[in-house]
């Protein structure tokens, strides 16, 4: 994730959306919605219209209920969706599996320029689709148009890896024989992904897996299906002009209902799955019950630690971005802030300082200036608000923000919390919201424990200049997180390293580096191209 932002709050079994109008619910029937506003031309630009299909297999469809996708900047609607059914589900498994046949014949390289191509009609839409997730997710538009070219970068990366991905050839221990390793692609790919990175999750699994010769089955966010839409005809229309099938990449916007039928559908080869640990655990099982591959994306409770010897101009900086960025909402947002007891007073003096600069740069995600957008929606801010009130409760001091702010849509102010102990209940958990608990410590090797104590393992990070800190913090005994970063914030991942966190994060990668793999299966091979059929271990059967 960076999938992942990504979606942590408690929802119903393998759903990643709420409904609309009631849990986001700002929003009048009579309200003119966003699309029919000539500020907000870039919609119409993206083929979305006031009405539109939820549901691609190669023709666009939906016979599901009609839900509002709602601004979280105002609550107001910005258009309407035709979800798709369980019905309209199978019809896009089956189409995907169609496809399927005709992808996987394709050689590698092939497949790798089609993703170019996605790339490139991406690269004409970057700013528009940027817009779209703004508008619709709630991020400001560096990070909105930031988040599109992650799945362009991603397309480039997967190009390159379309000519280099490669099996191995082993010495074999009997005479005129080959031993060897193949990877080939598994099928059909599903993906759910979160609101927080509506575009960027299903970027790093599409263009991986797409060039490994699978194809895709997506299921968005229920809060962001716009940005979905707009993609899916992105892709669509290039698939088209190379007169290939639509359903190489379908989708299917529904409620939880079609989440629960990815899970246990064997013919979802791998499923993708960026939400929080409470829905990914149920999905996990699901998926294993068939014997089948997922890949899940869940929460993060990320630290940095600060070292006595640490740069705190660089530490300041740093740690604003991943605290208030996206609001508080990116799985690798920085929950926890582990200073030294010898710069504990000074880095909390320069951090206040630093917030009470942002709150000023607060507001509307797509206007110049804003540096900190709303939360995604009525239910953020309601966790916002409890984690709050039970701060306060447990004797925690709010050293700056803790209210929500009185403008329409959902603006919380960004919070900083000191007082409670590294192990409160409310320290180990993820509020979804920009708000970080600042701990003392008396070392770097207790911070280190801090750091562990926690169920999730997604991000981490130290600032040090100490070689002995850097090397103890990435060493066996050093942070158990799956990104481990030294003088840089825990968010802000490249897409080059495989993305992804241990324990309850999940233990799935996605992105860079050998994440390819999950997308494919894989043959270990012997061809005897003598005329004797010698035994391994020397076995003599005679």
């Amino acid at each position: 994730m960076s999938f992942l932002l990504r979606q942590r709050l408690p929802v119903q079994l393998f759903s990643v959306c709420r409904t609309f109008v009631v849990s986001r619910g700002m929003a009048s029937a009579n309200t003119e919605f966003l699309i029919n506003d000539p500020k907000y031309s870039f919609l119409k630009d993206l083929g979305l219209k006031t009405i539109n299909y939820g549901v691609y297999d190669g023709s666009w469809k939906g016979s599901g209920p009609v839900v509002q996708s709602i601004c979280p900047s105002n609550g107001r609607v910005i258009a309407e969706v035709n979800q798709g059914t369980v019905q309209d589900y199978e019809a896009c498994v089956k189409a995907a599996e169609e496809a399927w046949n005709v992808w996987a014949d394709l050689p590698a390289p092939q497949r790798g320029e089609i993703v170019r191509q996605i790339g490139d009609a991406l690269r004409k839409n970057l700013v528009p689709l940027g817009k779209l997730v703004s508008l619709e997710m709630g991020k400001i538009l560096p990070e909105g148009i930031g988040e599109v070219q992650e799945y362009v970068d991603i397309c480039d990366y997967a190009v390159g890896l379309s000519r280099t991905f490669a099996g191995a050839i082993y010495p074999s221990e009997r005479p005129g024989h080959v031993l060897m390793e193949k990877w080939n692609p598994i099928g059909v790919v599903g993906v759910i992904s979160a609101f927080n990175f509506p575009i960027a999750v299903y970027g790093w699994n599409s263009a991986i897996a797409m060039v490994c010769g699978d194809t895709l089955l997506w299921k968005s966010a229920g809060t962001t299906p716009l940005i979905a839409i707009a993609t899916t005809h992105i892709i669509a229309d290039v698939l088209k002009n190379n007169n290939l099938p639509g359903a190489v990449a379908s989708l299917c916007c529904g409620s939880s209902v079609v989440g629960q039928a990815m899970a246990e559908d064997s013919r979802i080869k791998l499923l993708s799955f960026t939400g929080s640990t409470q829905v990914g655990h149920q999905v996990g099982l699901q998926v294993q019950k068939r014997f089948g591959r997922h890949l899940l994306e869940l929460g993060g409770n990320n630290a940095i630690i600060v070292a006595e010897d640490a740069d705190l101009n660089m530490v300041v900086q740093a740690t604003l971005f991943a605290c208030v960025g996206t609001a508080g909402q990116r799985c690798t947002t920085t929950r926890r802030l582990i200073l030294h007891k010898s710069v504990y007073d000074e880095v909390l003096a320069k951090l206040k300082k630093a917030y009470a600069q942002v709150i000023n740069r607060v507001g509307d995600p797509l206007e110049d200036g804003t540096l900190v957008g709303p939360l995604h929606g009525l239910d953020s801010v309601k966790q916002y608000k409890n984690t709050i009130e039970e701060v306060r409760k447990q004797g925690g001091t709010i050293e700056f923000g803790g209210k929500v702010m009185d403008r329409p849509g959902y603006f919380v102010e960004p919070t900083i919390v000191t007082g409670l102990k590294h192990d409160n209940k409310l320290v180990h958990e993820e509020c979804f919201a920009p708000i970080v608990y600042v701990l003392k410590t008396d070392s770097v090797q207790e911070a280190i424990k801090w750091n562990n104590e926690v169920t999730q393992g997604l991000s981490s990070s130290i600032f040090t200049q100490s070689v002995g800190n850097i090397f103890e913090w990435i060493g066996p005994k050093g942070s158990d997180c799956g990104i481990v970063n030294v003088n840089i914030p825990t968010s802000g991942a490249e897409i080059g390293g495989a993305f992804g966190g241990e324990k309850h994060t999940g233990g799935g990668r996605e992105s860079g580096s050998d994440s390819w793999k999950q997308y494919m299966r894989r043959s270990t091979i012997t061809i005897n191209h003598s005329k004797n059929l010698p035994l391994a271990q020397g076995i003599k059967f005679e």
